[in-house]
């Protein structure tokens, strides 16, 4: 599996060769992922990454077009679900099973293979729903989204890069998609069921306080979310068939339709920063288009290769 060192020139090779700014397409195909297709995430060596490859409980590592290999398996009946990456390259999975957030070590990464006995606990509380997805803060200050589907509720956690967690918010909405601004300074969170996002100002330890609304919907689920590089919202609309790309101040800019109708998440990517992937519930595939904006973390991960 030699994905790590030639995950870039594949990634350069294939993204931004044909495709027109929000013209979507696929980049994997319908069935390669279960339906529990989420994630997804870039790393610093341009890798793309998604949970449920083939089967429930996995992790693949996507090089380029159509081309996945499995990364990991997670262990004791695990699923994971948000991954995101800290400015080191180590990599965060939250697992909605076991009530985890999982770590693997950059260095574990650059192994290229499959590095499922590296994978250990960051962070556990047993008080957590089911952790969802995650934000990350350049100082490495993680957020969980914790949603509980049954009772249409929700609950916001932040976990220290020392692992350690507490509870920002409970008896919320359903809690989905959380995202932070390119600034640091502004934490996004929406709530699938009651379709709103809010926004808080957060500082360099992660608390937060002022909480707005930023943006509600009237009708389809929301789900995970991104800011690019002027702090735009990328909103996966889950129903919709669309990605909401919503401006700083809260006003809806454009949607961008995608090719199926249920999206879980988005992730910044390509050689520029400019491909949006898009994971595709039901479809189990993910579609791309081109933006005309870096992702948030195209600076943030790495500072030579830039890439969210």
């Amino acid at each position: 599996m030699k994905f790590i060192l030639l995950s870039l020139v594949l990634l350069s090779t294939h993204v931004n060769a044909s495709n027109k700014v929000f013209e979507t397409t696929d980049w994997i195909a319908d069935g390669v992922f279960t339906e529990g297709i989420e994630g997804p995430a870039v790393d610093r060596n341009g890798v793309l990454y998604a949970v449920n490859y083939q089967q429930q409980g996995t992790v693949g590592a996507i090089t380029s077009k159509g081309k996945v290999q499995l990364l990991m398996t997670l262990p004791n009946d695990s699923v994971g679900n948000g991954i995101r990456f800290d400015k080191h390259g180590n990599m965060y999975i939250a697992d909605y099973v076991n009530h985890n957030i999982y770590r693997v070590s950059n260095d574990a990464l650059m192994q290229g293979k499959n590095v499922s006995e590296h994978l250990s606990v960051f962070a556990h509380n047993a008080k957590m729903n089911q952790p969802n997805d995650l934000a990350i803060m350049d100082n490495g200050v993680l957020f969980a989204s914790d949603p509980n589907w049954q009772h249409s509720s929700g609950n916001l956690w932040r976990i220290e890069a020392t692992g350690q967690v507490q509870l920002l918010e409970a008896n919320m909405g359903t809690t989905n998609g959380v995202t932070v601004s390119p600034d640091n300074k502004t934490l996004y969170v929406n709530e699938s069921v009651q379709r709103k996002v809010w926004r808080y100002d957060i500082d360099e330890k992660g608390n937060i306080s002022n909480k707005q609304l930023h943006i509600a919907f009237s009708d389809f689920g929301l789900d995970g979310m991104r800011t690019d590089q002027q702090g735009n919202l990328y909103i996966a609309r889950y129903g919709a068939g669309q990605v909401a790309v919503v401006s700083p101040k809260g006003r809806l800019m454009r949607t961008v339709k995608l090719q199926g109708k249920y999206p879980t998440n988005v992730a910044f990517g390509g050689v520029d920063g400019k491909t949006v992937f898009v994971t595709m519930q039901k479809r189990g595939a993910i579609e791309m288009f081109e933006v005309n904006t870096a992702g948030r973390s195209f600076a943030f991960i790495n500072e030579t290769l830039k890439v969210d």
